[in-house]
């Protein structure tokens, strides 16, 4: 498939792809689709999100139909996350078949606990928080990525032999703890200042060990978990190429207000916001496309937000995704002059939006 006259980096060229794969960028002859001239950025990869369309990971049968809408709102690939719930049923789900999913491409599953910290938990259900186990965890497939608190017992030995990067959040580590498991592996901070011990001028905690030890943390732009202020603040201290934008999205993200169950408890949502019974805000209901368009608002450089949320996670995982580039995955998006989604590419192939 040759796709024409994509503006990319501000340059018009085409783009070949054969077999999910871009290979070739520049003036090719042949004809094509026509991109019209419209930005063209890689697509979307999602290393945080629970669920869409009053769909869930945790339910273990409907990835098919989340994949496919975050394919028609921009996010080519994705990580579904779980909940902190009984392992049981946190195996069922990630060592199932992900092969034969339509829509956004399933990298992996992110695993949100079920190694978190009871004082900030969020809306993790408390019942199920256990201490890090990693002969148990082994038993787990197809995770990429999981966020414990290193404090908990059995963490750090944990980090050191785990196989696959090793996220900070919802934890209540100092400094010295975080930067202790930072320096045995651990690369990355879960929803920075959400579900964590805040930063503080005496007591920096895990935001002070990742900006004195330069690791990636992942950014809820939504507009609501943080003021636009922290996620400028945060684009300064880390830069493109270290902060990394999420949706964390739950499964009332494209549907109506309600009360919806999420890691086995109750959520209501209203006016679009995400709340257990206690207060505490319980995952987005913003797709990633979104959050990016929020984080160009606050003051975030276009080119760089996009980038945030494509290349710097496939960085962080080691994946060939977030580069229109021969050799990397035939993932992109076509955006018009008012921001809007104009196309989609999934393995090389339009979506239908």
């Amino acid at each position: 498939m040759i796709y024409k006259n994509a503006n990319v980096n501000g340059r018009l060229v085409d783009i070949q792809t054969e077999n999910g794969t871009i290979v070739a960028v520049g003036k090719i002859s042949g004809e094509g689709v026509d991109m019209k001239g419209y930005k063209v950025y890689p697509g979307l990869f999602d290393i945080h999100s629970h669920g869409c369309v009053g769909c869930d990971t945790m339910d273990g049968n409907h990835l098919t139909e989340m994949s496919e809408y975050l394919a028609k709102n921009g996010t080519t690939s994705w990580l579904p996350t779980t909940m902190t719930v009984a392992m049981e049923d946190i195996k069922k789900v990630v060592n199932a078949d992900i092969s034969n999913v339509t829509g956004a491409n399933v990298v992996g599953f992110h695993a949100e606990g079920p190694y978190v910290s009871q004082k900030y938990k969020g809306a993790q259900n408390e019942a199920y928080i256990i201490d890090p186990d990693i002969d148990t965890f082994s038993q787990l497939k197809n995770i990429k990525l999981i966020t414990l608190a290193p404090e908990l017992p059995g963490a750090m030995e944990f980090v050191k032999q785990c196989t696959c990067p090793v996220s900070l959040g919802h934890t209540d580590a100092s400094y010295d703890c975080a930067a202790e498991a930072i320096e045995n592996g651990a690369v990355c901070i879960t929803h920075t200042f959400n579900a964590m011990a805040p930063l503080h001028h005496r007591e920096p905690g895990s935001i002070g060990a990742a900006i004195d030890k330069n690791i990636y943390v992942q950014v809820i732009a939504d507009g609501i978990h943080l003021h636009p202020v922290m996620v400028r603040m945060l684009y300064r201290l880390f830069g493109a190429e270290r902060m990394i934008l999420i949706s964390d999205s739950m499964c009332a993200t494209g549907v109506s207000d309600g009360v919806y169950m999420f890691g086995g408890q109750p959520i209501n949502v209203k006016n679009s916001v995400a709340r257990t019974h206690s207060g505490a805000i319980a995952g987005s209901t913003s797709t990633l496309f979104t959050c990016v368009k929020k984080a160009i608002e606050f003051g975030i450089p276009e080119a760089d937000a996009f980038h945030m949320a494509s290349g710097t996670p496939a960085a962080m995982l080691g994946v060939k995704k977030g580069k229109i580039e021969a050799g990397y995955d035939a993932e992109f998006i076509a955006v018009d002059e008012k921001m809007n989604l104009a196309m989609c590419v999934v393995r090389g192939e339009m979506v239908s939006l």
